[in-house]
C-alpha cells in the first residue's frame, strides 16, 4: 500500500439504486419514478468515505471481484480515498445490491438488498500483519463470521474497535461485546437487544469498564451516550429539512471514528458525529452530502446551541 491506514473497515460495501418516489406505493399499484441514481453504499463502505473526508486514512478489507459492481466500488473508493489494496479478490465476489426506494415528501427511504455473491475475507485471510500502524477497526454486523477473530486481534495489538451491531447473536457472545470499545447503535435495536425502552436504562445496562462509550441514535429525536462511570448525555437533533436520510447512521460511524482519530473528547465525537449525520440528511443519496472538515465545523459553529445535556 501506499500509505498505512489509520482505520481499517470490515463489512458490507453496496452499490444503491436509488428510486425517488412522490410517496411510497401502495400493494398492487403503479407508480413513477422521479429520479434514479446510482450510488456507493453501505455500513462499513460509506461509514470509511465519511472518515476519509473528514481527515482519517481509512482502508477496506472486503472481497470484491471482476464484475461491473466491484469495478463500481473501487473507482468509488478510489475517488473518496479509501483503500482497497488489503481487499481478498475472487472472481464471482460482488458487493451487496441495494434498491432503495426514497419518499420525496419526508426524505424516508425502504431498503431492499441482495447478499448474493456477497463475502467477507476467511479468517486465515486476516493477520496482524495486516494492522500495522492501524490506530482503530470499525466492524459491522455484515462481518459476524469473522468478528470474534477481528477483535481478538485488534485486542492483541491495543487497537480500539467501533461497531455497528444489528445480529443478536453477536450481541449475546459476552466476550466479543467486551472487546467492544465504542458501541454505536440506533435506538430500535438497542431497545431489542435490551428488552428496555428508556435509552438511559439501556445505556447503564451496557455499561462495562471495557468500554469507552455507548452511543444511541434516534435520528430527528436525537441521540443518547455514556461514557465509562460517567452520567448519561442526550444531544437533541440538529435542525435541518431532510432530504434523504439513507446512510445517515453509517455517516454517524465514519465521522465519529475520524474524531477520535483526531484526539477528540467522546462527547466532541458524538456532537461531530450527529452533525455530520444531519448535514448528510440534507441531500440524497448515502455519501453524497457528507462533509468535509470545514464544512462540519462552519455547520457547527451555526448550530452553537445545539450541546449535550444530562440525562437526570
Amino acid at each position: 500500500m501506499q500509505s498505512r491506514p489509520d482505520l481499517i473497515g470490515f463489512g458490507a460495501v453496496a452499490v444503491d439504486d436509488l428510486l425517488y418516489l412522490d410517496n411510497y406505493p401502495k400493494p398492487d399499484s403503479k407508480i413513477r419514478v422521479k429520479k434514479h441514481l446510482r450510488l456507493g453504499g453501505g455500513l462499513a463502505g460509506t461509514a470509511l468515505v465519511a472518515a476519509a473526508r473528514l481527515g482519517a486514512k481509512p482502508a477496506y478489507f472486503g472481497v470484491l471481484g471482476n464484475n461491473d459492481l466491484s469495478t463500481f466500488t473501487r473507482i468509488e473508493f478510489r475517488n473518496e480515498k479509501v483503500n482497497t489494496d488489503i481487499c481478498v479478490h475472487k472472481d464471482r465476489a460482488k458487493p451487496l445490491h441495494s434498491i432503495i426506494l426514497v419518499d420525496n415528501k419526508n426524505g424516508s427511504r425502504t431498503i431492499l438488498f441482495s447478499t448474493k455473491d456477497f463475502s467477507v475475507p476467511s479468517k486465515r485471510d486476516i493477520s496482524p500483519n495486516h494492522f500495522k500502524q492501524c490506530r482503530m477497526i470499525f466492524i459491522d454486523t455484515f462481518a459476524s463470521p469473522i468478528f470474534a477473530h477481528v477483535c481478538e486481534i485488534a485486542k492483541s495489538l491495543n487497537i480500539p474497535i467501533l461497531a455497528d451491531i444489528e445480529d443478536i447473536a453477536i450481541h449475546s457472545h459476552n466476550s466479543v461485546m467486551d472487546n467492544i470499545d465504542h458501541l454505536i447503535f440506533n435506538k430500535y435495536y438497542a431497545q431489542q437487544i435490551t428488552g428496555f425502552s428508556d435509552p438511559k436504562t439501556i445505556l447503564n445496562s451496557l455499561e462495562t469498564k471495557h468500554r469507552k462509550a455507548t452511543v444511541i441514535t434516534a435520528g430527528e429525536k436525537g441521540c443518547w451516550f455514556k461514557e465509562y462511570n460517567k452520567p448519561v448525555l442526550y444531544l437533541r437533533a440538529f435542525p435541518i429539512t431532510a432530504v434523504d436520510t439513507t446512510g445517515c447512521g453509517d455517516v454517524f460511524h465514519g465521522a465519529y471514528a475520524a474524531a477520535i482519530l483526531r484526539g477528540s473528547s467522546i462527547e466532541i465525537a458524538v456532537l461531530q458525529a450527529a452533525a455530520a449525520a444531519a448535514i448528510k440528511a440534507t441531500q440524497p443519496g448515502g455519501r453524497q452530502g457528507i462533509p468535509n472538515l470545514v464544512e462540519l465545523q462552519h455547520f457547527i459553529s451555526k448550530n452553537n446551541d445545539v450541546h449535550s445535556e444530562e440525562i437526570c
